[in-house]
């Protein structure tokens, strides 16, 4: 008696959970009709033919168009830091000037003495012309000319040296040097960038290398700006297959007039094939069936289960080659209660 007390709580446990299993999974919408006539309540829609795009997507880091660091020549002080962090530069302006004192001192000398050469050699020319003076020494004195103003131009030379210049327009980093320092070769004043354009290189399989050409209309993605659109083109497809991963670089110019994008951000790159014209149905209807695919077609009020060949996929939808064809039903919800020649009723009339 004891053990018919124990059990029958349990037993009464296991009978109320089956019964709550069944009426969470049993559509409210059943009909109480018998077995035998029972309509399976199921969504459907009406296969359509669609713009399906085919694409291609890959990650890519942005690269500036052009990026340097900015180091000097000359080992000296720097007397002037004529840029802040962050500057918008042109080509060819002065960012930093070390110390010239003694370059431009030289530079005086040389072009005082050029003067003063210049001035002998127009005397010994005109000597020349009376017999008074030899060709020889005015020969001679044009070659002390031309050497002084060689000497100039290296003068000229080492005082540029002595001016660090922005080689291309674009926008300065941090400052890493300040006025007074004494810089060396090599070592860091700040970097440049030259933004206005993007550079990302991304990878793709080498079976999409056909459907890839030069000019090819490419949108990047950045997670810093959801759902902004960065358009650009495919600049440059490598030469050659990496032929461990079987991949080929492929190198797409984005537009960045806005000053956004940054070298350096993970960018998703979506690269579009082609467009084609054809059907798609929900992915949820296929059922799968070892290496088949199948879909349930209903056909005024039954279903019947028919093989489909599949295309292109894209998340939640898959294109038709062959199987189904427009205008025809087919269940999206409700496929694992469904069988062939099953009775259904349809619960979004009109397939939407």
């Amino acid at each position: 008696m004891s053990n018919k007390k124990f059990l029958s709580p349990l037993l009464l446990g296991v009978v109320a959970l089956g019964a709550f299993l069944i009426y969470v999974n049993v559509p409210q919408e059943e009909s109480s009709k018998g077995p035998g006539n029972r309509e399976t309540p199921v969504r459907v829609v009406t296969v359509t033919e669609q713009t399906f795009p085919i694409t291609v997507e890959a990650l890519g880091t942005a690269k500036a168009n052009e990026s340097v660091t900015i180091t000097a020549q000359q080992t000296e002080l720097i007397s002037e830091v004529l840029f802040d962090d962050g500057d918008t530069v042109k080509a060819n302006q002065l960012l930093v000037q070390l110390n010239d004192t003694q370059e431009q001192a030289r530079l005086v000398e040389l072009q005082a003495n050029i003067d003063e050469a210049k001035r002998q050699y127009e005397r010994v020319k005109n000597l020349a012309l009376t017999r008074v003076a030899s060709e020889q020494i005015v020969d001679e004195q044009q070659a002390k000319v031309k050497a002084l103003e060689a000497q100039l131009d290296v003068a000229k030379a080492q005082l540029a040296d002595l001016q660090v210049r922005a080689p291309f327009a674009g926008v300065l980093g941090i400052r890493s040097v300040s006025k007074g320092s004494l810089i060396q070769p090599g070592d860091e004043i700040t970097t440049l960038d030259d933004v206005s354009v993007i550079n990302v290189d991304f990878s793709v399989a080498e079976g999409q290398l056909a459907s890839l050409s030069i000019g090819q209309s490419v949108e990047a993605h950045s997670v810093a700006y959801p759902g902004i659109d960065f358009n650009g083109e495919i600049k440059t497809i490598g030469s050659r297959v990496d032929p461990v991963a079987r991949s080929v670089l492929i190198r797409a110019e984005v537009d960045n007039k806005t000053g956004m994008l940054r070298p350096g951000m993970l960018l998703q790159i979506t690269l579009q094939k082609r467009v084609l014209e054809t059907l798609v149905i929900p992915e949820k209807s296929l059922v799968p069936v070892q290496k088949k695919q199948y879909v349930f077609v209903v056909d005024d009020g039954i279903v019947h289960q028919r093989e489909v060949s599949i295309g292109e996929r894209k998340p939640g939808i898959v294109q038709i080659v062959s199987g189904l064809s427009a205008g025809e039903v087919i269940v999206t919800e409700g496929t694992l209660r469904v069988q062939e020649n099953s009775k259904v009723r349809i619960l979004n009339q009109g397939g939407q």
